[in-house]
């Protein structure tokens, strides 16, 4: 079976799509990855990404026009990949959409807890032609949990070790982690977001260069600066950060507003410094977490965008001695890819029926099977194939990727 898994993070830079090839035989789920694509935002539909983020610019009218805008980006971008995969759509069994997030309120004391992802999955199913899976945090609200973190799932299915206790660090606009524990069982993994992974300074330097750069690229600016301690003192006091989790957090605790803060607090430093200050708060934030909340950690494996900014890197290193820093490229997963293919993996779960979230990761009541379908014109012929299909496989195997980039 070949999912295409499509992603856009905190980040609203784009889509990510995977495509991604499923061999179950004889108890194992081999994962092969096809193809990968992403497809920036025009600068126009990233803008209204973010309006729709803020209570006072996401207007009903201004929602119900960007969910069509972003459903016809995902398809398009789920089209680029099966081109890149050399396939067509015939050759397609399934797309599972994240959507793109534009509120999420999920705290201690949310009432009610509530998300929404757009990216309408009717325009995907309808552009494709495939049947397609989306919103699938909802039904995790719904069983008691926060909607996230999802991908945790995904990396118990490929990462738990029998002897090393092992920390997934995902490096997106929101640092999340999963925690492995040694041979543990589904009911032993937990993860929480940690807080900003590169959102704030991301927004630091798009405001400190007047929109000329978006990102710290190889993290040059944090490099020839100083942080700032009692800047960090300062943004680290946030209640967030000693929350216990399980905990979600997002644009609305972290985005413009707070990187305003920080800005307003460096007033008159040198532009490398405040984001040298940036760049820390992440270190900081995700080391004291490590240091609150986890058992002591053998491995930590790091993915997201961060993982390409040798600063952060480098200074995560220090800050998480003496845990041995990987990358999920170390196990031939390509990094920009592995939250499109983890969504293929929830995706082909859901079609299945069967559970794809951990409530110790998202504090539900129990695993639900998270997503909905959108039938495309293959659906019946799918149906009848995983009507045959019995058994869950007890391993999963990522196979390193023929895909090159």
């Amino acid at each position: 079976m070949i999912v295409v898994g499509l992603m856009s993070g905190t980040s609203a830079d784009g889509v990510d799509a995977a495509v991604v090839e499923f061999a179950e035989r004889g108890g194992r789920c081999r994962l092969t990855l096809r193809a990968f694509v992403h497809q920036d935002y025009p600068a126009d539909l990233r803008a209204a990404v973010f309006r729709a983020c803020s209570p006072t610019t996401g207007t009903v009218d201004h929602l119900c026009r960007l969910n069509v805008l972003l459903g016809e980006a995902f398809a398009q971008a789920a089209l680029a990949a099966i081109r890149a995969a050399g396939l067509e759509p015939e050759a397609i069994d399934l797309v599972a959409s994240h959507g793109q997030t534009v509120f999420h309120q999920a705290g201690p004391t949310d009432w009610p807890r509530a998300t929404l992802q757009i990216g309408e999955p009717a325009v995907i199913a309808e552009r494709t032609g495939l049947t397609t899976v989306a919103n699938f945090r909802p039904r995790d609200l719904a069983a008691g949990g926060l909607g996230a973190p999802l991908v945790s799932y995904v990396d118990y299915l490929l990462f738990r070790d029998r002897r090393r206790c092992r920390a997934i660090q995902n490096l997106g606009g929101i640092a999340n982690v999963t925690v492995l524990p040694p041979g543990a069982g589904p009911e032993a993994v937990f993860a929480f977001d940690t807080g900003p992974g590169n959102m704030v300074i991301d927004a630091v330097v798009e405001r400190l260069t007047g929109g000329a750069l978006r990102c710290d690229r190889d993290g040059r600016l944090a490099a020839r600066g100083r942080p700032d301690e009692r800047i960090l003192s300062r943004l680290l006091a946030d209640p967030y950060f000693q929350q216990p989790p399980p905990k979600t957090t997002g644009r609305e605790r972290f985005g413009a507003h707070y990187a305003a803060r920080l800005l307003e607090l460096a007033a008159g430093l040198p532009v490398e410094d405040i984001v040298a200050t940036a760049t820390m708060l992440t270190v900081r934030s995700i080391a004291e977490a490590y240091r609150r909340f986890l058992p002591p950690v053998d491995e930590v494996i790091l993915g997201g965008g961060g993982s390409h900014n040798p600063t952060l890197v480098a200074w995560l290193r220090a800050a998480l001695a003496p845990a041995r820093v990987r990358t999920h490229a170390e196990f031939g997963l390509p990094d920009q890819a592995k939250e499109a293919l983890a969504f293929a993996v929830l995706g082909y779960q859901a079609l299945h029926g069967r559970p794809n979230t951990l409530p110790g990761c998202t504090g539900a009541r129990r695993a639900v099977v998270a997503g909905t379908l959108v039938p495309g014109r293959n659906y019946r012929a799918l149906l009848a194939r995983i009507a045959r299909r019995r058994r869950e496989p007890r391993t999963w195997v990522f196979v390193t990727s023929p895909w090159s980039g």
